[in-house]
């Protein structure tokens, strides 16, 4: 039987590094849960890995191959923007793209299905959350320097102005791998802003917190960031996450049938001991899922009948109801605090 090949582009390798284990786990038991139930058109699904942390042209260059070679029938990730900007030139629509990271959101490319989270449905109601229910009015971007952190940034200082809102109190972008936020973190001790908005990823975000929290900031600023996982919280630690908030989609400690249901089926499968659960990884776990159910609704994996399937289309899955509503989805979004070792969640946002 022909298999249904998909080349599952995430990361191993950079900051993001932190995410690769929970979504390949994640990914394989939706692959694994799908050939229970008859595979997609009824082909087992096989997954090809591809190291998402690579160089964005090296990452474009080894799918897009895999392609031209006629070995892939679909491709599903969670990886950075910039990574995504160099794969979809490289695809020309050939094969279907799901695309599970959150992200500053305007892809229209056919045959693209972008299911993260947006700043439309993540940072703007924790902003907002943020300045009516502790006060922080005022704020300071610190961001790795390429599309989502910079894109996110505009959209944040248009949302603040239209608001009726102060201002960003400045903004500050550093190259992937920054391990010295030394300078960064002068520029808030000189500045008049109460919270810090944190565009980083991975192990950026982890040296940021910790150095952040050496100083004693954490009793000046509040923190927030829409990209802070459960395997982050673990590398940071509790003394240097107090007072981090973030919000997703989906947290491992999310107490919904759905969620609990998720959790108890990957310990199952993997034992106690898997990568923690995190919601880059959860997002592969839909992302096979969106796809599979995508094929299955429309007959085929071509990407016109695909693309009319996917207008409005709905998926049920760990984080809850996920629709897809043209360049976006509408997904719930949960805002939650780091306490400890995990995170509390405070508010459906």
């Amino acid at each position: 039987m022909t298999e249904f090949t998909v080349a599952l582009v995430i990361p191993f390798a950079g900051s993001e590094a932190l995410y690769g284990p929970s979504c390949l786990l994640c990914a394989q038991l939706a692959a694994e849960e799908i050939n229970a139930a008859g595979g997609i058109l009824g082909r087992p699904v096989r997954m090809i890995v591809v190291d998402g942390g690579a160089g964005p042209a090296r990452v474009a260059d080894e799918v897009g191959r895999l392609v031209d070679a006629g070995r892939l029938d679909a491709v599903v990730g969670w990886h950075t923007s910039v990574v995504r900007q160099h794969l979809v030139p490289r695809l020309r629509g050939r094969v279907p793209y799901v695309f599970t990271a959150l992200y500053e959101g305007g892809e229209t490319t056919p045959g693209v299905f972008a299911i993260g989270e947006t700043p439309e449905i993540q940072l703007y109601p924790a902003l907002r959350w943020m300045g009516e229910e502790i006060g922080v009015r005022r704020w300071f971007v610190v961001g790795n320097d390429y599309v989502w952190p910079r894109r996110s940034t505009e959209l944040v200082s248009r949302f603040l102005r239209e608001c009726g809102a102060p201002p960003l109190d400045g903004a500050r972008f550093v190259g992937l791998g920054t391990a010295d936020f030394g300078p960064v973190l002068q520029r808030i001790e000189a500045g008049d802003g109460d919270g810090v908005l944190m565009l980083l990823v991975g192990r950026d975000a982890v040296e940021f917190n910790r150095q952040f929290a050496r100083r004693g900031l954490e009793d000046r600023c509040a923190r927030f960031s829409p990209l802070m996982d459960e395997s982050m919280l673990a590398q940071t630690g509790a003394r240097a996450s107090r007072d981090v908030f973030t919000a997703a989609g989906y947290f491992e400690s999310l107490p919904t049938a759905e969620s609990l249901g998720f959790g108890a089926r990957y310990v199952r499968r993997f034992g106690p001991e898997a990568p923690v659960l995190n919601a880059p990884g959860e997002s592969c776990y839909d992302g096979v899922r969106v796809l599979a159910g995508l094929v299955e609704r429309a007959g085929t994996a071509e990407i016109g009948p695909l693309t009319e399937a996917a207008d409005r289309s709905c998926h049920d899955g760990p984080r809850g109801t996920v629709r897809v509503t043209g360049t976006c989805t509408e997904q719930r979004i949960y805002l939650a605090t780091a306490d400890g070792a995990g995170f509390d969640i405070l508010a459906s946002i």
